[in-house]
């Protein structure tokens, strides 16, 4: 369990194929206080910790992972957001986010107003069906508030905070973004769906 507040950025330092799978190789800040078996948010998408060198954490990515994410759109030298799982003693910040990504979805814009940014991405329809304005949305592991709904996509705006935090200071229109709709939406849809 995560809470969609990016802890710190990460690069691709190498990726592996292995077959239909990957293996990621990540140079991360806090390293040094992974263990084996412990999950990453890695652009919102939880990663398990499979061993260490000096050039950084590797992680196993399944085809089916890679199938459904935008993990495989990544390059060595991509910048990917962050977090270590979620303990029983912190504050939860952002919302409830498993790391199980739902769907992608495409950035449409990414561009500066004033101090702040507006940031549309274009949703898939099972994931817009469980979006509301003010409502949050997982975004590449990034907890958003949703400013604005359309019939298609959904409209943020991104502080300077996390602007320079997260690795939105290096997306562009047309990139593709991982998404992980609210879980308690989606918990709501089949209480409703089976008593009907």
């Amino acid at each position: 369990m995560f809470t969609g507040l990016v802890e710190a950025t990460g690069t691709i330092v190498s990726i592996e194929a292995l077959g239909e799978q990957s293996r990621f190789t990540i140079a991360i800040p806090f390293a040094s206080e992974l263990a084996l078996g412990d999950s990453v948010a890695t652009n919102g998408c939880c990663l398990t910790v499979a061993g260490w060198d000096e050039h950084g954490v590797h992680f196993d990515l399944l085809a089916q992972t890679l199938k459904v994410t935008s993990l495989a759109a990544l390059r060595t030298g991509s910048t990917v957001n962050l977090e270590r799982a979620l303990r029983p003693s912190d504050r939860l910040g952002g919302h409830f986010v498993q790391g199980h990504v739902d769907a992608t979805g495409t950035i449409t814009d990414y561009s500066q107003h004033g101090q702040d940014h507006r940031f549309e991405v274009a949703l898939p329809p099972e994931i817009h069906k469980y979006c509301i304005p003010k409502g949050s949305l997982a975004i590449d592991g990034i907890s958003l508030t949703i400013a604005e709904l359309t019939d298609d996509s959904a409209v943020f705006w991104i502080t300077p905070h996390t602007h320079e935090h997260t690795h939105l200071h290096a997306v562009s229109a047309g990139s593709p973004v991982n998404l992980e709709a609210d879980l308690l939406a989606k918990y709501t849809e089949k209480l409703l769906t089976a008593r009907s």
